[in-house]
C-alpha cells in the first residue's frame, strides 16, 4: 500500500500551482529581490516527507510475493497430448455379389459400413523425441496402425523415426485415408501392398540436403511380413528373422520445384527390396516412381485448386526357377471449385503377371488376375467445414477375367474432433 500512497501523492504535487507543468521554471541563480533560496525538501511539507519515509519503510518490510502455487492437476494437463477422432461412415452399392475391393477399409457389401474410427495422437517427449500414433477402432477390433518416435535435434540435417510406420514409398502409401481423394483405396497400393498399405515395425533415417531446391533422402528398413502390409515379401508367411536380408529395406528421393507463385511439382523416386515365401534367397524388387503437380493462385483471390497425381509400381519377384513381373498404376485428376465444393477423378490399371519373356502366368498372390484390370472412379465432394466432408462416389470397375465390368456406388460421411495436423503437401 506504500507504493498506492506515493502514486496518490505525486499526482496531488502535479496537480498544485507551481508546478513545472503549469509555470515556466524559476532563474537557475534567483537573487535575493528575487526569491529565497532553493528549498532542499522540494517545497513538501515535513508531514509530506514523513509519510514517504513511512511508505518506502513498509514497502521494504514487506515479504515477496507468493509464487503460483503448482497442482498435479497443472502438471499433469501439462503432459497431455494433442488427441483428435476421425470417423468415416459409408453407404455403399455394388452390381458383383463379390466385389473387388483393395483396400482393408474399403465398403465391400451393400448396406452401411464403418469404415474406421481413427485416434491420432500426437506430443513432443522433451527436447528431442517427438511421439505420434495411430490407432484404428472398427466394427470387429482394436489396429495399431502407426505408433513412432521422431528425432527433433538431429545434427547435420538428419532426422530418425523409430516405431511401427507406413513406409514413405511412393505418394499414397505414406497417407491416412481421410486424406484421400476418393473413399476407396488405390488398386495399385492394395494389389502390390496389402489392404492396409505397407507398413512395419523398424527404423528410418532420413536426410534434408542443402540444395537450391528441396531433396529428402529417405531410408528405412521393416519386418517383411504381414498379409494386409508386406503381401509382395513374406506376406502372411513369415518365415522369421534371421539375417538383415530377411527385413523390407526401403528407399526413396523426395524432390520438391516451385514452379511459380501459383504452381509447384513434387516429384519422387521409390524403391523396396525383400524377401518372399516362395523359396530360399527368393525376394522382391519394387520400383517406383510418384509425380504431383499441384495449382493454386496465391497471386489472386480465387478457391480454385486443381492438382494433377500419378504414380507407377514396377513389381519384380524371383520364384523358383523363374522371374514374375506386373506392372500398376493411376492417374487421378482433382480440383476444388468452390470453398465447400471439390470433384475428383482417377484411372488404374493394373497387368497380368507374366514371365520376363512374356508369358502370363498365374500368380499364387492374386489367382485371377490373369488379364488386364482397369478401374475408373469419379467423385464430388461437399465440406460443411473443414472438420466434416460428404463425398458421393462412383466406380466402374472392369476386370479382364469377368464377363462384365462392376459397378459400385459410395456416399461417405466424415468427420472430425479434436487438435489434427495439417497434411502434407
Amino acid at each position: 500500500m506504500g507504493w498506492t500512497y506515493l502514486i496518490w501523492l505525486s499526482s496531488a504535487l502535479a496537480q498544485q500551482p507551481g508546478t513545472p507543468a503549469e509555470n515556466p521554471p524559476p532563474p537557475e541563480n534567483p537573487s535575493p529581490a528575487e526569491g529565497a533560496p532553493p528549498d532542499s525538501t522540494g517545497g513538501m511539507s515535513p508531514e509530506d516527507l514523513a509519510a514517504i519515509e513511512a511508505a518506502l519503510a513498509a514497502d521494504a518490510a514487506a515479504p515477496p510475493p507468493t509464487p503460483p502455487k503448482v497442482t498435479l492437476a497443472g502438471a499433469l494437463q501439462s503432459l497431455n497430448p494433442d488427441i483428435s477422432f476421425i470417423g468415416d461412415v459409408a453407404l455403399a452399392y455394388f452390381s458383383a455379389e463379390e466385389p473387388m475391393m483393395a483396400g482393408g477399409h474399403d465398403p465391400n457389401a451393400n448396406g452401411f459400413h464403418l469404415q474406421q474410427l481413427e485416434l491420432s495422437v500426437s506430443k513432443p517427449v522433451d527436447p528431442y523425441f517427438k511421439f505420434d500414433a495411430n490407432i484404428v477402432f472398427s466394427l470387429y477390433g482394436v489396429e495399431i496402425e502407426e505408433v513412432y518416435a521422431t528425432t527433433m535435434s538431429l545434427p547435420a540435417r538428419f532426422q530418425l523415426r523409430v516405431g511401427q510406420f507406413l513406409t514413405r514409398f511412393g505418394r499414397i502409401n505414406p497417407t491416412h485415408p481421410h486424406s484421400w481423394d476418393f473413399i476407396d483405396q488405390n488398386l495399385t497400393i492394395g494389389r502390390v501392398f496389402g489392404g492396409e498399405g505397407n507398413r512395419g515395425l523398424g527404423l528410418e533415417l532420413s536426410w534434408l540436403a542443402p540444395t537450391p531446391w528441396y531433396v529428402e533422402l529417405v531410408g528405412s528398413v521393416t519386418g517383411a511380413a504381414g498379409e494386409s502390409t508386406a503381401r509382395s515379401f513374406y506376406g502372411a508367411t513369415d518365415l522369421g528373422f534371421k539375417s538383415p536380408l530377411d527385413l523390407q529395406s526401403t528407399v526413396a528421393i523426395k524432390q520438391f520445384f516451385p514452379l511459380s507463385p501459383d504452381l509447384s511439382l513434387a516429384w519422387g523416386l521409390s524403391g523396396a527390396f525383400g524377401p518372399n515365401p516362395s523359396g530360399l534367397g527368393n525376394r522382391t524388387e519394387l520400383y517406383g516412381t510418384d509425380v504431383y503437380l499441384k495449382f493454386r493462385p496465391i497471386t489472386q483471390e480465387s478457391p480454385l485448386i486443381v492438382s494433377l497425381q500419378g504414380e507407377y509400381i514396377y513389381r519384380r519377384r524371383q520364384v523358383p526357377g523363374d522371374v514374375w513381373a506386373d506392372h500398376n498404376g493411376y492417374v487421378q485428376l482433382a480440383t476444388r471449385f468452390a470453398p465447400r465444393w471439390g470433384a475428383a477423378a482417377r484411372y488404374e490399371l493394373g497387368s497380368p503377371v507374366a514371365t520376363l519373356d512374356g508369358t502370363i502366368v498365374e500368380d499364387d498372390l492374386d489367382p485371377e488376375w490373369i488379364r488386364s484390370r482397369s478401374r475408373v472412379a469419379a467423385s464430388v465432394t461437399f465440406w460443411p467445414t473443414e472438420f466434416s466432408r460428404l463425398r458421393l462416389q462412383g466406380d466402374v470397375d472392369a476386370a479382364g477375367w469377368r464377363e462384365q465390368p462392376d459397378v459400385a456406388a459410395m456416399l461417405a460421411f466424415e468427420f472430425n474432433v479434436g487438435a489434427h495436423g495439417a497434411h502434407a503437401f
